[in-house]
C-alpha cells in the first residue's frame, strides 16, 4: 500500500475544513457512542475532520504530535465540538492544537482503544514471542480481532494514519519510533505501580511493532480500506471558503 495516498478516497478539499452540527457530546464518551454518527465506517467523525485538516496542513510540519497547542484554542475547539457547534479548523485553529486536541480526545474516552484485558494478553503475547517476530505479528494480528468494532476501526485508521505522518519523518522529524513513544500512552492505559515504567515502555514497543508490521496486521483490510472514511457524512463535507493564502499553503504542502 503507498502511505502517500491520502487516507480519503476522496481528496481533502476546501469543504472538507468545517464540520456541521452534532447531536451528543463526543470528548469523554465510549467509542461505541461517540462512532454512531459514523455508522458504516465506525470512525468517529471528529477523527476524521481533525485527521483530514492534519493531512492537509501538517504532514511537513516539524515536531508533529509533539509540541503542544495552545489551551486556549483546544478549550474552545473542544467545547464547539461538544455543543454541536459548526468548527472551522482552519481558521480557528493551528497545526499544533489540533493534533494536541486529537491526543486529547484519545485520552479521555472512558475506555482506552485497548482495554485492560486485552491489553495485558498483548503485552503477555508480546513478551512470549519477542524473539520470534513472524509469530509474533500472528499472534497480535488474532489478538487485534477481539477488539470491539468501535476500537477496531478506529486503530485502523489511527495506524494508517501514523504509517503517513512517518514516511515524511525526514519533514516532520517524527519517525515511527517518536510515534510509538508519543502514543504509546494514549492507546495504553498502564495503572500506576512499581511496574508502570517498564510496561509502557513495552507498550511504546508494541505499537511501534504495529506501525512497522501495518499490512501484515492489517492485509485483509486493506482492499476496503478506503470504506472507513466514505464521504457519506454531510456534516464533514459541508462547505467552508478558505482564503487565497490557504489555498496557497495547501499547493506548497503538495508541491513543496
Amino acid at each position: 500500500m503507498d502511505t502517500q495516498q491520502s487516507l480519503s478516497s476522496i481528496e481533502i478539499k476546501q469543504n472538507r475544513n468545517k464540520v456541521g452540527p452534532q447531536p451528543q457530546r463526543i470528548f469523554g464518551v465510549p467509542l461505541d457512542y461517540s462512532a454512531q454518527d459514523a455508522p458504516h465506517h465506525h470512525v468517529p467523525s471528529v477523527v476524521k475532520h481533525i485527521v483530514g485538516y492534519l493531512e492537509e496542513f501538517g504532514l511537513n510540519h516539524k515536531g508533529l504530535f509533539r509540541i503542544s497547542g495552545s489551551a486556549t484554542k483546544i478549550k474552545a475547539l473542544k467545547q464547539k465540538y461538544d455543543q454541536g457547534e459548526e468548527v472551522d479548523l482552519v481558521n480557528e485553529g493551528d497545526v499544533n492544537s489540533i493534533a494536541s486536541l486529537l491526543k486529547l480526545f484519545l485520552n479521555e474516552l472512558p475506555v482506552a482503544v485497548f482495554p485492560d484485558n486485552l491489553c495485558t494478553d498483548i503485552l503477555a503475547t508480546f513478551e512470549d514471542n519477542i524473539n520470534h517476530m513472524a509469530e509474533c505479528t500472528r499472534c497480535l494480528k488474532r489478538l487485534l480481532s477481539n477488539l470491539p468494532r468501535a476500537h477496531y476501526s478506529l486503530f485502523h485508521f489511527l495506524t494508517r494514519f501514523l504509517v503517513k505522518v512517518a514516511s515524511y519523518s525526514d519533514v516532520n522529524h517524527m519517525t515511527m519510533e517518536n510515534l510509538a513513544i508519543v502514543f504509546g500512552p494514549t492507546l495504553f492505559r498502564i495503572p500506576c505501580s512499581p511496574s508502570a515504567g517498564e510496561k509502557q515502555t513495552l507498550c511504546n514497543a508494541i505499537l511501534l511493532h504495529f506501525l512497522q508490521h501495518y499490512e501484515e496486521l492489517f492485509v485483509d483490510c486493506l482492499e476496503s480500506h478506503s470504506s472507513l472514511v466514505e464521504a457519506d457524512d454531510p456534516q464533514i463535507l459541508s462547505p467552508t471558503l478558505l482564503s487565497q493564502g490557504l489555498t496557497q499553503q495547501t499547493e506548497e504542502i503538495h508541491h513543496p
